[in-house]
């Protein structure tokens, strides 16, 4: 045994212990110093990973993927590591071995689900292999940081033929994840969802409009979201791939299910892209050889945590906090908002820190009129840039309520408001908001 490895794994648990007693995540510097300490420690830990390694990568839905296919695999009676808090760059994927190995320096683990940044799998595959991804979407997200879309398509398409024999598993409905999994060479399995579920009103931008195989102009049968539907190229013959995992029968509500490989699939969440993230787990743990019977007990179990559709109840009133980081999520997170038909209060909080891309223009691409409806009593914008989102606001003709303190507009609003809040946060925003939250729902 390296003692080099010993002090690196027993340092990021101290690390981590001394984060958590201060309030703090902890998982990055974790991380750092296991990594400073032993470069090596990421690619001698996966390798004890006795049965496989997923990683879960795309711009919406990585984390609460990851964490629903972690809960499956152990379901099923496996041992999993997981970085569970979406820390998905390399510190956060050393972090996740070396909080998981024990005091002996070793992993005890048959799988291991790692959510990983798309744009970190350039530090991350060089020193890990994978046997499975899972690709939930290709959205735009933080130019200022990944760029236009292709060049996030580039990086990964580079680092999935590093490890050709890795099985890739597919949101078909989406072009540009079907057409860059296509193109890799690597073998592919594909999940999806081949009938129109509800009718898509919404005026979002859509990427991948032009096939990336010759830049013909795709033709859609129709849409889910976004650029999520049913395509093809009338030019090339570049078209939707048939799902080897097909979601039939969906509905949409207070709670959503469906059907596939004659099995009901019931879960109590509100937003259609969740569809998506269900059967994104399900997909994966069928690819690693499970028969996923536990699969829908696990569902009735799973919470999602983190800030995704998470529930906190304050003082009688019921919140939910949410992660909202671009156009097709933040149009998604809306839709989910509005399928709650009782009256609501909303609050936005919106940063520009390093992690949430500092360019906001993308908030003019979202639908906010949509929270014109007379459901939503009031709008209240919070964060650094709570200006720019009420001036946002003030374009589709909503009112808002400026308060850049998040607490205190949770406060007021379950003071004063309709007894249901969600709180739609962008990237750095979550976590304190979740920390308050959590506060608030501890004081009697």
């Amino acid at each position: 045994m390296k003692i080099r490895k010993l002090l690196a794994i027993w340092a990021a648990k101290a690390a981590g212990a001394g984060c958590k007693m201060m309030g703090r995540q902890g998982v990055t510097w974790a991380g750092k110093i296991a990594l400073k300490i032993y470069p090596q420690i990421l690619t001698e830990l996966s390798k004890e990973v006795r049965k496989g390694i997923f990683v879960v990568c795309g711009t919406n839905g990585k984390t609460t993927t990851n964490n629903m296919l972690c809960a499956a695999l152990e379901a099923e009676g496996q041992k999993v590591v997981c970085n569970h808090t979406g820390s998905n760059m390399l510190n956060g994927v050393v972090a996740a071995f070396a909080l998981g190995a024990g005091l002996n320096g070793h992993i005890d683990a048959d799988y291991a689900c790692i959510e990983v940044d798309e744009a970190s799998t350039r530090h991350i595959f060089p020193r890990m292999k994978p046997n499975y991804m899972v690709m939930t979407n290709l959205f735009r997200d933080q130019l200022d940081r990944y760029g236009e879309i292709d060049i996030t398509m580039n990086i990964l398409e580079e680092m999935i033929r590093t490890v050709p024999d890795m099985k890739l598993i597919v949101n078909g409905d989406d072009a540009l994840s079907a057409y860059m999994a296509m193109d890799s060479g690597n073998p592919c399995v594909y999940y999806g969802i081949s009938r129109p579920v509800m009718r898509n009103e919404t005026n979002e931008i859509r990427e991948g409009r032009f096939c990336k195989k010759c830049g013909e102009r795709l033709q859609y049968s129709f849409y889910h979201y976004s650029q999520l539907g049913d395509y093809q190229c009338p030019k090339c013959g570049f078209k939707r791939p048939v799902p080897d995992y097909d979601a039939e029968d969906v509905k949409v509500g207070d709670q959503l299910s469906f059907s596939v490989e004659g099995k009901r699939i019931v879960a109590n969440y509100r937003g259609f892209y969740n569809v998506y993230n269900i059967l994104a787990a399900y997909a994966g743990i069928r690819t690693a050889g499970f028969k996923a019977e536990h699969f829908m007990d696990m569902l009735k179990n799973f919470n999602p945590e983190n800030g995704r559709m998470e529930q906190f109840r304050i003082k009688g009133a019921g919140v939910t906090l949410n992660l909202a980081k671009n156009p097709a999520g933040f149009n998604q997170n809306i839709s989910a908002v509005m399928q709650d038909t009782n009256p609501k209060d909303v609050i936005i909080a919106i940063n520009d820190n390093a992690q949430d891309g500092i360019d906001i223009s993308w908030l003019w691409d979202v639908d906010f009129d949509r929270l014109g409806e007379d459901s939503i009593r009031s709008v209240t914008v919070s964060g650094i840039r709570c200006q720019d989102m009420r001036l946002r606001l003030k374009y589709v003709d909503i009112p808002s309520i400026l308060e850049s303190d998040v607490e205190k507009a949770v406060r007021d609003r379950v003071a004063d408001g309709t007894g249901n809040l969600y709180v739609l946060v962008n990237y750095t925003a979550l976590f304190s908001t979740r920390n308050i939250l959590k506060k608030l729902e501890g004081e009697h």
